[in-house]
């Protein structure tokens, strides 16, 4: 009887049957819906309503500073994350974020709002962001069981498909009919109860280490240079991603350029194209786990996919042509998410984690605001179309070089314990 509920419960997505984790999970959708929110809010505000000159130019200037504080703060992350205890690190992130969207409410509210204030709310946003999601990571394993980790991998990745879904139906909807100030309350309303919810949470003690891990914790915490000098395979890995990321992050650059020049549509189809990248990562966010296939190899098929679908809206003017090639490539976003991200929490060692998953996100998003700007620039001087066919000749050679990686090096084969985990992850070799 007790095997069968066992089975029972276990056969329940695990944010039903891990009341814990589904709680601090629930507070990351609020955080990354809330940014996202407002970085589509206020970008439409840019363009609709607070500049005349240069739109694109201000727009993508926006979206790179959004993404400078994961950049830049990286090494304090990872002090921070490694030194504090993980609940409190998030909590006090989200509540921090809550009480800036807040003032910028009361600020938007007494006055007109100066682009300034726009851009140092968004920077506040970004680096509380910062901290929020690699810690939640690190963190996962005090949440969840060693089996669960993949699953738990899942759903952490989802939360920016739905953040991106709730961003592009809600940002500019909300700036349209309640302004800046209307926005940020909303977003004030999402990082608090995050922050409340986090607060409810218990998170259980890390597992005891074993006499490797003691020894290695009573050694002075490694630079993230040698953390990641040590780890020769998933440092090539992260290489050929952050490359990759330099075209596939253009996407969110292209979309208003696509439906404004392209298909002269309005804001209803940016919400489209939004929302259908956005279904396209969350579905592939569920799926990851049972896609087969060794890591890098799958990796490699999935930005040769991911190539060839950028080529048709650059041949084939047409929303749904563009809307259906989103879907599929947000799925081979999610999947390599999931894949990847699973196998660095198996291959990197329990006390680099803290600094790993830092460096990891400062190492990709830096490409965001080169190609925020790149592509912003281009897209002046050259046809939306024309900058679809660019993103997928990027991706070709990264998805090469990709195929070409080997586990060669005694320093990135999991060990023993590593081993005892899901057979998909140790004879594929892993995830995002």
């Amino acid at each position: 009887m007790t095997a069968t509920t066992t089975g029972e419960a276990r056969r329940l997505p695990l944010v039903l049957r891990n009341r814990a984790f589904g709680t601090v999970w629930l507070g990351q959708v609020l955080t990354q819906a809330a940014v996202r929110m407002f970085q589509v809010g206020v970008s439409w505000w840019l363009i609709a309503y607070a500049v005349s000159g240069g739109r694109g130019l201000a727009s993508g200037l926006f979206m790179a500073v959004s993404t400078l504080p994961a950049v830049t703060l990286a090494p304090v992350v990872a002090r921070t994350v490694a030194r504090f205890a993980h609940r409190s690190v998030l909590r006090v992130a989200a509540g921090t974020a809550g009480t800036a969207a807040a003032a910028l409410a009361v600020a938007a509210y007494a006055s007109e709002l100066p682009l300034a204030a726009a851009y140092a709310a968004t920077l506040a946003l970004a680096a509380c962001q910062s901290f929020f999601d690699p810690c939640l990571t690190t963190s996962v394993p005090e949440l969840v069981d060693d089996e669960d980790i993949e699953a738990a991998t899942g759903f952490e990745m989802s939360t920016q498909s739905l953040a991106g879904l709730g961003g592009a139906l809600l940002g500019a909807l909300i700036v349209d009919r309640a302004g800046v100030a209307g926005l940020a309350v909303g977003c004030a309303a999402a990082y608090l109860t995050a922050a409340v919810l986090i607060a409810t949470v218990r998170f259980r003690p890390a597992a005891t280490p074993g006499e490797e891990d003691a020894a290695a914790a009573d050694e002075p915490r490694r630079t993230l240079r040698r953390i990641l000098a040590d780890l020769p395979f998933v440092r090539r890995i992260l290489f050929c991603f952050t490359a990759a990321n330099l075209f596939t992050t253009a996407v969110f650059i292209v979309i208003p350029l696509y439906t404004k020049n392209v298909l002269d549509d309005g804001g209803g189809t940016v919400a489209l194209l939004e929302a259908s990248l956005g279904t396209g990562t969350l579905i592939g966010s569920f799926t990851g786990a049972r896609v087969p296939g060794r890591p890098t190899v799958l990796g490699a098929w999935l930005l040769g996919v991911m190539a060839a679908v950028l080529v048709a809206p650059g041949l084939f003017a047409g929303r749904f042509v563009i809307a259906g090639c989103l879907i599929v490539a947000g799925w081979c976003v999610g999947v390599i998410g999931v894949r990847f991200v699973a196998l660095f929490q198996r291959l990197v060692p329990t006390p680099d984690k803290p600094g790993f998953f830092a460096v990891m996100q400062a190492v990709l998003g830096a490409t965001f605001p080169v190609a925020s700007l790149l592509f912003g620039l281009l897209g002046d001087h050259l046809s939306a179309q024309t900058l679809c066919l660019i993103q997928a000749a990027g991706l070709v050679p990264a998805a090469c070089a990709l195929a070409l990686l080997r586990e060669g090096t005694a320093d990135d084969t999991p060990s023993a314990a590593v081993q005892s985990g899901p057979a998909p992850l140790v004879s594929t070799g892993g995830e995002r």
